[in-house]
């Protein structure tokens, strides 16, 4: 195991510039999302570290060491796919042994460390099926089988949990945790999914054209984004904007008190709000807090919740989440007020 960095690491294509003198650091045994829209830059920066491609500017280093000038057949690092890439030709065994056969191993030593890998993965005794055979989620683990049972010091992840639906993909996820925390591999996973990043990750980097504009563990980065573009791409967010006045702050909306301290009077801010902070309020007093009116427009049913789209006082759109506790509520066209805590009010950095 190793921990990775990278410093300063830039990229171009052409005038297109997708890297701008990254910084991150990768700690050892843990794993990191790379989480980003397309574009973002994020599938470079993993390639960048694996040694599929160059980089223009900046260093990688892995366990210490500057590793880039190194290519990837000497780098020992493990790399699963988005399409998993395995052999149809070749058996599961056969597709596992590939790398440790490319090292020089074989025979009952590569036979010893294929069967724990598999082990590992939950797919022993599926040694003689080809990829064919398999489900989408078996193949997934053959791949990550592959990748680990050279001992590589890092493994990387090229969103492969994509492929799959929904039920899978949310199992594997559980699974792939299982198996970094077992094998206790560095880790780095580059996903545009938010759910999974937040499930699988110890720490989640979020790029957005080519930098990373907040890096941390997901409870924080998603109960206190820094930007429009953290808070909205982490999840969904309800934003307000208006100017300090004294304690609170002036909005279209109404006055929005936040926790903290706010900036000088006169300071244009923007804040956040996440919609399961929202609540629509019953009869009665108003809470202490912030209250606002809002107009209900429509109710989307999801099961365990619902998502409630509401119009502000001031035209701007509003969304709230609720656990269906109770199906009685609001129809849609009528009057509501929302209230939420001012702790729940982040001031965000824009």
């Amino acid at each position: 195991m190793s921990g990775v960095e990278v410093r300063a690491v830039s990229k171009r294509y052409g005038a297109a510039s997708v890297l701008d003198a990254v910084d991150a650091r990768f700690p050892e045994g843990r794993f990191t999302s790379l989480l980003g829209p397309s574009g973002s830059g994020k599938t470079t920066l993993l390639r960048i570290i694996g040694g599929f491609v160059a980089p223009d500017g900046g260093r990688v280093v892995i366990g210490g060491a500057d590793v880039t000038a190194v290519p990837l057949w000497k780098r020992r690092i493990g790399m699963v796919f988005q399409s998993y890439a395995l052999f149809p030709h070749m058996t599961v065994a056969q597709n596992v042994a590939y790398g440790l056969n490319r090292r020089g191993i074989r025979g009952a030593a590569a036979r010893a460390e294929v069967g724990r890998a598999l082990e590992l993965v939950h797919l022993t005794g599926f040694d003689a099926r080809r990829p064919k055979q398999l489900s989408g989620g078996q193949q997934q683990r053959v791949a990550l089988a592959r990748a680990i049972v050279t001992k590589p010091r890092v493994l990387l992840l090229d969103e492969p949990l994509s492929a799959l639906d929904r039920r899978l993909r949310q199992n594997m996820q559980i699974e792939l945790k299982r198996i970094q925390r077992e094998s206790g591999l560095t880790t780095i996973f580059v996903t545009h999914d938010q759910e999974e990043a937040l499930t699988l990750s110890d720490t989640v980097a979020i790029l957005d054209r080519g930098r990373i504009v907040q890096e941390g563990a997901p409870a924080d980065i998603y109960e206190h984004p820094r930007t429009s573009f953290a808070a909205a791409f982490l999840g969904d967010a309800n934003f307000f904007r208006g100017t300090v006045r004294g304690e609170a702050i002036d909005t279209p909306a109404g006055p929005i008190r936040i926790a903290g301290a706010l900036p000088a009077p006169g300071t244009a801010v923007t804040v956040a709000v996440r919609p399961e902070k929202m609540t629509l309020l019953s009869a009665g007093p108003d809470p202490a807090g912030n209250v606002i009116d809002a107009t209900l427009r429509e109710i989307i049913y999801a099961g365990a919740v619902s998502t409630f789209l509401l119009t502000g006082s001031d035209g701007a759109e509003i969304k709230v989440l609720s656990q269906n506790r109770d199906l009685a509520g609001p129809a849609p066209g009528a009057r509501v007020r929302l209230a939420w805590a001012p702790a729940h009010t982040v001031l965000l950095a824009d």
